[in-house]
């Protein structure tokens, strides 16, 4: 089946007029870790047309290692030692640096690496999460000029910033929204299923969405699921935001006070 898979592929790279570059090409297999061992153990060497293709557990996507069993946990670390890395050169600047020019600085070297393509983490273990957390943690310190003994919320609360497990939650939000309002890409908008009840009831009117049945914690992460049982937790007059703009500040509000417990 996968050999039929990347002869499809080949013929379709030969039919637009391209060449497979064998060098940069590798071969993901994504399942459970009992098949990929397996498949890993006993295949033979993968060729298209006579070029050898590599089959790897690990490989890099627009910036994002994607493992076989798509546990992110590769990613995460890449994230943490780049956070942390910047974070120890900010550090320095601290001296002579006003608070505002320390905080975009942490935008601009650590939120953006943890906010990065982090609709992915939809779905992860609290623990894997938490890894982020600390980098946010200590970047939050740093701006605020607070001991690591010092509780963490009240400074996050004070700078405003939105904890990781929240921020992957606004982010996929933002992603429903835009796809249900024509803003978004297509294959999205398939994913997502308006739910109709099977009487008339006030519900059909909470632009709610159907949450599809799944059996296993890898399918509670898959898009459809979390993205629908998110949006259906929002209000309904965060649902029904008549702009996008107006839905990320009602929605930062609404998970923003969810998260740090505040009226």
């Amino acid at each position: 089946m996968l050999e039929q898979c990347l002869s499809a592929i080949w013929s379709w790279l030969a039919g637009s007029w391209l060449k497979l570059n064998q060098g940069k090409s590798e071969v993901l297999v994504v399942g459970r870790g009992s098949i990929c061992e397996n498949f890993m153990n006993n295949f033979s060497p993968l060729t298209i047309n006579g070029e050898f293709l590599k089959v790897v557990k690990v490989t890099k996507s627009l910036g994002m290692f994607l493992d076989s069993s798509l546990t992110m946990e590769r990613q995460i670390s890449s994230v943490v030692s780049a956070g942390f890395f910047h974070l120890k050169n900010i550090k320095k600047l601290c001296p002579i640096l006003p608070h505002e020019s320390l905080a975009t600085l942490m935008h601009a070297f650590i939120s953006s690496r943890i906010d990065y393509c982090n609709a992915l983490y939809a779905g992860l273990p609290l623990k894997l999460i938490r890894c982020l957390q600390l980098v946010q943690n200590s970047a939050a310190r740093v701006v605020k000029n607070v001991s690591r003994f010092d509780h963490i919320t009240p400074v996050l609360c004070e700078l405003h910033w939105l904890p990781v497990r929240w921020r992957i939650t606004f982010k996929v939000l933002v992603l429903v929204f835009k796809s249900l309002n024509g803003l978004g890409p297509q294959y999205l908008r398939d994913l997502l299923t308006p739910y109709i009840p099977a009487r008339p009831l006030r519900s059909l009117y909470g632009t709610l969405l159907r949450v599809p049945k799944v059996r296993t914690k890898v399918g509670e992460r898959s898009f459809s699921f979390y993205a629908a049982t998110s949006w259906n937790a929002l209000p309904s007059d965060v649902r029904a935001s008549p702009s996008l703009s107006t839905f990320k500040s009602s929605l930062k509000t609404f998970l923003f006070r969810s998260a740090f417990n505040v009226s």
